[in-house]
């Protein structure tokens, strides 16, 4: 039976860390990270996991929701939703003073059915996915508008992940919570 699970935090709260912790054991999983380099710690760790607990990993970085291998794996962590939806900003609308309401529905809209799209093709594949994002509700009130435009998407978004998933935690200060 499939799963899929969602992790959110604040930057540096152990999300990743549990997240790859957590399928130490498992051999044919499929770390996909979503920005152009993965963070150096993370990398050491996925290598030790290969290495002592003798499974392989298939690491990709800059890596898109649409992958052909997705459904060749049992087990997935996308890391992360935050820079995903960064990166869908700046592919349709680079300068948030420029956005409306439009734009923004659609931004949501498009990553929205990315992810439905992703945790349908894992669970056709009888898998595991787990989706780490940043949690933007302990954040104070951003002047910049950048910013504040990022936030909002992605809290939007994230609300609506956490509905599509079997689980939510939350990561603070390197303890996991279940919340769903």
């Amino acid at each position: 039976m499939s799963k899929i699970s969602f992790i959110i935090g604040g930057a540096a709260s152990g999300k990743s860390r549990w997240a790859v912790s957590y399928f130490s054991s498992c051999d044919n999983v499929m770390y996909m990270c979503s920005a152009d380099k993965m963070d150096s710690d993370i990398a050491d760790r996925i290598k030790w996991i290969e290495n002592n607990n003798y499974v392989e990993w298939d690491v990709k970085t800059s890596c898109k929701l649409d992958d052909p291998t997705i459904p060749s794996h049992k087990f997935l962590i996308f890391d992360s939703l935050a820079h995903y939806v960064s990166a869908v900003i700046n592919e349709i609308c680079p300068d948030a003073s420029a956005a409306d309401q439009t734009i923004k529905k659609t931004i949501e809209k498009k990553v929205a059915d990315d992810l439905s799209a992703l945790i349908a093709t894992v669970q056709e594949a009888d898998g595991y996915l787990i989706i780490i994002s940043l949690e933007t509700g302990f954040s104070v009130n951003l002047k910049d508008i950048n910013q504040s435009f990022f936030r909002e998407i992605l809290g939007n978004v994230n609300q609506r992940v956490a509905n599509m998933c079997n689980e939510v935690y939350l990561s603070a200060s390197g303890i996991q919570f279940r919340i769903k």
